[in-house]
């Protein structure tokens, strides 16, 4: 079966991040970056689980919020005519108490409308902490890979290249540096994937905010690899 083209699944994204951790694992099998890799699709299968449930619990949500919310208005409708009978039917000097009712009337009105705000945002700020948790991880995710990285010095592959004691030592050759650093920008890229999966569940501003935030950062990182290939020695 065919995928949606309108909008970004998770089965192609995880297959993409399975088919990359079985490459590095062949050439870089003894070093950690495959470990990286192994994170990174966990967190793709958690972000798929994490949208089914969520679904799940977002129509709950939304279903006993809209039911409150009506039963709000129908009190307040109710308590509004209770006022209006009692000051109507109050014989005071004028026959008819309007100020009470007028301050009845407008903390009725304030409390009701705190608690249909609080009602109505309550399933996306629910929806909100659970994705805001993984995005926070596949962005730890991707320091994490930029780390890795930057140990990698393609000055090191230059013939007059004098090392010095505080440097870092790799036994990278320039094809393995070169395969090294790609598969480090690949991982940055499907990072940016798996946080967009998280924009597909959400229409939340502070979660389509973090997203991209997320992918500008990834996008920023994968650059800086890119340059660093573009000077290794021919």
């Amino acid at each position: 079966m065919g995928h949606s083209l309108d909008k970004l699944d998770a089965e192609p994204v995880a297959d993409t991040v399975a088919r990359l951790r079985n490459r590095i694992a062949e050439r870089f099998a003894d070093r950690n970056l495959v470990h990286v890799a192994d994170a990174l699709l966990g967190l793709v299968s958690e972000v798929r689980l994490t949208g089914s449930l969520v679904r799940g619990r977002i129509r709950t949500a939304r279903l006993v919020s809209r039911t409150l919310i009506a039963a709000i208005l129908v009190a307040t409708v109710v308590a509004l005519g209770l006022a209006l009978r009692t000051a109507v039917g109050d014989q005071g000097p004028d026959g008819l108490d309007w100020l009470p009712l007028i301050e009845t009337t407008i903390n009725d009105l304030v409390f009701a409308a705190i608690a249909i705000f609080f009602l109505y945002t309550f399933p996306e700020r629910l929806q909100r902490g659970d994705l805001l948790g993984l995005l926070h991880q596949l962005r730890s995710l991707a320091h994490v890979v930029d780390m890795h990285q930057l140990t990698k010095d393609p000055e090191r592959l230059r013939p007059g290249f004098h090392p010095t004691d505080a440097g870092t030592h790799d036994d990278l050759d320039r094809d393995q540096m070169e395969r090294y650093l790609s598969y480090c920008s690949e991982l940055l890229s499907l990072i940016g994937k798996t946080s967009a999966l998280c924009a597909e569940e959400s229409r939340d501003a502070v979660v389509l905010d973090t997203v991209s935030t997320i992918e500008e950062l990834t996008l920023g990182m994968s650059r800086k690899i890119w340059q660093k290939i573009s000077v290794l020695p021919g």
